[in-house]
């Protein structure tokens, strides 16, 4: 199945349209009402509860991380659920959403881990009282500034779910050129996954908390994206 550049641009279709509106709607809530406790936070964090995984992927940090999420989602998603169904799409882009809170979370487990065994047990158990009551930290020592930002800092939106849309259009349609705006360049959709994917591997190794952006959510959404279209591919179920 191919797709001309006319049919990149057509309208958008029902499960798309859906996230799009839902996470619109979700950003006007949370401007207007405290919708913070729907963001991820690490699981011994006093304030997570497990909903979040999927709450998290409607929540966004501002206007203008809705609409880079948002906008990709509608430019590439589109052609995924064209080739695959409503269905079928519907289940990858929640599965790569899932995936890449799994991953982001699993990572802060190993990180959390090292840095504790930095930290007096008796220090951890006083942090954890400051957080359940909702102080400031005062001693911002470099392991304890890491165990805050991670106990205490939550991951918002949908760029897990997005990167998995941009691995799995990368995969379908390897060959298809991209223009792009920053750098003006045209790419193969293969080669903008592939240096898309190294950059945020780099900056996930070099930047592990983040600096606020989550690059292990990132990779976790395309690793879950590329593992689901394999999967798919080998029960050759799945046409394209």
């Amino acid at each position: 199945m191919s797709y001309t550049t006319n049919t990149i641009f057509d309208k958008s279709t029902p499960v798309v349209t859906n996230i799009i509106i839902i996470n619109v709607l979700m950003l006007i809530a949370s401007n207007a009402f405290n919708l913070y406790s729907f963001a991820l936070f690490y699981p011994s964090s006093p304030f997570f509860q497990p909903y979040q995984f999927v709450t998290h992927m409607f929540m966004h940090g501002g206007i203008f991380h809705l609409i880079f999420n948002m906008y990709a989602l509608w430019m590439f998603g589109k052609i995924l659920e064209k080739v695959w169904g409503s269905q079928r799409f519907f289940i990858y882009y929640f599965a790569t959403g899932l995936g890449a809170a799994a991953v982001y979370t699993l990572i802060n487990y190993f990180m959390l881990n090292s840095i504790e065994s930095h930290i007096e047990p008796a220090l951890i158990d006083n942090m954890r009282s400051l957080l359940e009551s909702h102080r400031e930290l005062i001693d911002k020592t470099s392991y304890i500034q890491h165990w805050y930002k991670i106990m205490n800092i939550p991951v918002v939106g949908a760029s897990g779910a997005v990167f998995g849309v941009l691995l799995g259009f990368g995969m379908l349609f390897p060959n298809t050129v991209l223009r792009l705006l920053f750098p003006p360049i045209a790419l193969k959709a293969k080669y903008f996954v592939m240096i898309y994917g190294a950059i945020e591997l780099y900056l996930a190794i070099n930047n592990p908390v983040g600096g606020g952006i989550a690059h292990t959510a990132h990779l976790g959404g395309m690793i879950f994206g590329f593992i689901l279209i394999k999967l798919w591919r080998k029960k050759r179920n799945v046409f394209y």
